[in-house]
């Protein structure tokens, strides 16, 4: 989502970083550049405003004037100040007993999706939460929570159809569930389109009954400046302890997310960073900083990779490499690897200096066709890829629905592949053999 302000930035410290000497004029000149790139990109301007202030005023510091390397000086203040303006004094969620979760938010920001992506992430992380449909309005509301509900093997409390009380639902909710299950409660709340006063009454009053320890604001991030009025309204009339901010994958400008938490005061706690019921993550400030100057998120990288990589298969996969008997059928279990950790221009992005290479993209359908003629290879084929003659070729090009050509190049991409894994695996093995000969 960041990723037009952040080539924006990166481009002006670059230039920044390219003057010998940093003078008050370098440094006003630089800061009206990224006022304008933070306003393009949709953050309120009173947000903008005290902003730039924060870090002129320590930019212009005689510690920063006289340093070595200023401009790198700069870019640390701009961290730290995009850090706490992101929110860096977070608080994680209050799940003291009896733990109670009203989410709110409009119609179509994605409240039930995100009330089932955090029962998920609750449950991964050793609890036991259910899923409670107070959403009595929106056609089928009910039916999606029970059926995500299902997918995530979470519990889910759905009322009758016809009824239309809200407190009745919530009550005999509380009755229904089992005082030795589940220990954490997410109340679905319903929508509008827009503000109204019977919405937000009916949230005060279930409020008022529930007496929950959090209330988090569903917000689309794409909705930009009006996001910003959503939550300041939904803030004064309930007072919420915190935001979810959906949709941070899309192409939208993103200004919302700097803005919120600033107009507010109220934390960004969790992120949607995708369809998936697993792409929900906690909000970390420092990190999603990091991402748009490119510094990279290399913490989230790994926590990434350690949940996608089953250890003993990436070990197999390094033994087979070192050995250069890597196979197709390896390549298939390395794909779906790194499948798991979700699009791959994402992953690249986490990488320090990465996310403003120019040209860097990944072309997902390029992948598709590769994995396509792998899985139109039989098993045989796969393990003994020196078999595949032009007959069977010309069957695996119809069977993935690509070209002799394109076979023909990932053939013989893979066969330089694994040349290059054998003269290493030779190389290694007459180093070894010269260090022997040496004692």
């Amino acid at each position: 989502m960041f990723s037009q302000l952040g080539d924006t930035l990166q481009d002006i410290f670059k230039e920044l970083r390219g003057h010998g000497t940093i003078s008050e004029s370098n440094i006003d000149a630089a800061l009206r550049q990224v006022r304008l790139a933070l306003l393009e990109a949709d953050v309120d301007f009173q947000v903008a405003k005290k902003f730039i202030g924060r870090v002129r005023g320590k930019a212009l510091g005689e510690a920063v004037l006289r340093s070595i390397t200023p401009g790198q000086q700069i870019v640390k203040i701009f961290h730290d100040e995009l850090t706490a303006l992101l929110g860096s004094d977070a608080a994680p969620l209050d799940l003291e007993k009896p733990a109670r979760i009203l989410i709110v938010g409009l119609n179509g920001s994605g409240k039930t999706t995100s009330s089932a992506k955090l029962a998920r992430l609750l449950k991964k992380q050793g609890h036991a939460p259910a899923l409670i449909a107070c959403d009595l309005q929106r056609p089928a509301a009910i039916e999606q929570l029970a059926m995500l509900g299902k997918q995530i093997e979470v519990p889910v409390y759905t009322p009758d159809p016809t009824e239309r009380n809200v407190q009745r639902v919530a009550a005999a909710a509380l009755e229904w569930r089992d005082p030795d299950g589940a220990n954490i409660d997410i109340f679905d709340t319903a929508g509008r389109q827009e503000i109204d006063e019977t919405l937000i009454q009916e949230l005060k009053e279930l409020k008022q009954f529930l007496q929950p320890q959090e209330i988090l604001l569903v917000v689309d991030a794409a909705t930009g400046q009006q996001a910003v009025s959503v939550a300041t309204h939904f803030n004064n009339a309930l007072e919420i302890t915190g935001i979810i901010l959906t949709k941070l994958d899309g192409d939208a400008r993103g200004g919302a997310a700097l803005s919120m938490r600033e107009v507010t005061r109220c934390p960004i706690k969790f992120a949607g960073i995708g369809e998936k019921l697993d792409q929900f993550e906690l909000f970390v400030p420092e990190r999603l900083a990091g991402r748009i100057l490119g510094m990279g998120d290399v913490i989230g990288l790994v926590e990434k990779a350690a949940e996608a990589v089953d250890e003993e298969e990436a070990a197999r996969l390094e033994r087979k490499l070192r050995t250069a008997s890597f196979d197709f059928n390896d390549f298939l279990a390395q794909f779906k690897m790194m499948r798991k950790m979700g699009p791959l221009e994402n992953i690249l992005g986490m990488l320090p200096g990465m996310s403003n290479v120019q040209g860097l993209s990944v072309d997902e359908k390029q992948l598709k066709r590769t994995e396509a003629i792998v899985l139109s290879m039989t098993s045989e084929e796969r393990t003994r890829p020196d078999i595949l003659n032009a007959r069977r070729r010309q069957r695996i090009a119809r069977g993935s629905g690509s070209t002799v050509t394109e076979v023909n190049d990932l053939l013989r991409r893979f066969g330089q592949m694994r040349k290059m894994m054998k003269s290493a695996g030779k190389m290694k093995k007459m180093m070894a053999q010269m260090a022997r000969m040496k004692t």
